[in-house]
């Protein structure tokens, strides 16, 4: 589809799971517009950062995106910016602090689940339990499987502090960039974990409640397959702060990275940019 563009500010691209182990389909979006990316692999590409950024809250301008798309104002105010988010086992609803306990009851005060899921490698993880697949995707994992759900997100917080301990909790970008992930045993992981974590876990279920804490033992692990043609022999990455015109042959699209053969991009790090994509 030669001569395509669009412009609009980023939000993070929509991934859908295609049954069947066929590739995972991309959106980029821009404002109200969904662009279908998956057609233009190995065509080229072209997204330009027009020079403005608009708070993804609040729509203010702003010179910097703080928390992937908020203005100043709104990271330090709203609670889904609060340091609690990256740290759940540090919540603080229960001292009154809360930035928003209406927004928390909403968001965090639900079932979360813990997984494990095999990216980079093998890593644990939370997630709302409505966000699944959504949330693996979003990091690239070749599989995932969940393996408790827990009642809030305090306690998702709690049982991934305790596990990565022995396990990893973050995804290695360009290893992820690089190649595909070796394929894991994630059953035999989490039999693993909760054998070596089983004390631990009932403890944190005694002083929370009955059923706050349910291991699940009999989930089956889920497997993705993404949209790359080649992966790069080099990781380097594009920076629309450093320059803002991006261009390149599409060669592939993983979690949120488009990989293009001058480098790889992370889209959502520059969420609420005002972007012109365009294909040659």
């Amino acid at each position: 589809m030669p001569g395509f563009s669009a412009s609009g500010h980023l939000s993070k691209m929509a991934i859908s799971p295609v049954a069947d182990g066929g590739a995972v389909q991309y959106q980029l979006r821009l404002d109200d517009q969904s662009v279908d990316l998956n057609p233009y692999l190995q065509q080229r590409v072209q997204l330009q950062w027009l020079g403005e950024i608009h708070c993804c809250h609040c729509g203010r301008k702003t010179r910097k995106s703080f928390s992937q798309g908020f203005c100043y104002p709104c990271f330090t105010r709203l609670a889904q910016c609060d340091s609690c988010m990256m740290s759940p086992e540090k919540c603080h609803y229960a001292q009154g602090t809360c930035r928003d306990p209406s927004w928390a009851d909403d968001v965090c005060f639900n079932d979360h689940i813990v997984y494990l899921a095999n990216s980079s490698g093998l890593k644990v993880g939370i997630t709302r339990a409505t966000q699944m697949p959504t949330r693996w995707l979003d990091q690239g994992a070749a599989q995932a499987l969940p393996i408790a759900r827990v009642s809030n997100r305090r306690l998702s917080g709690l049982i991934e502090d305790l596990l990565r301990t022995q396990v990893a909790d973050k995804t290695n970008w360009r290893t992820l960039l690089k190649q595909e992930a070796e394929p894991l045993d994630l059953a035999a992981e989490r039999d693993r974990l909760f054998h070596e974590f089983s004390d631990q876990i009932r403890q944190i279920e005694r002083q929370e409640g009955p059923d706050s804490v349910r291991l699940i033992d009999n989930a089956v692990t889920e497997h993705f397959h993404y949209p790359v043609v080649q992966y790069p022999a080099k990781i380097s990455s594009h920076n629309f702060d450093k320059n803002p015109l991006v261009s390149g042959c599409l060669q592939g699209i993983k979690g949120q990275y488009l990989i293009l053969d001058t480098g790889v991009i992370n889209l959502r790090k520059f969420t609420s940019y005002h972007i012109q994509f365009s294909v040659d």
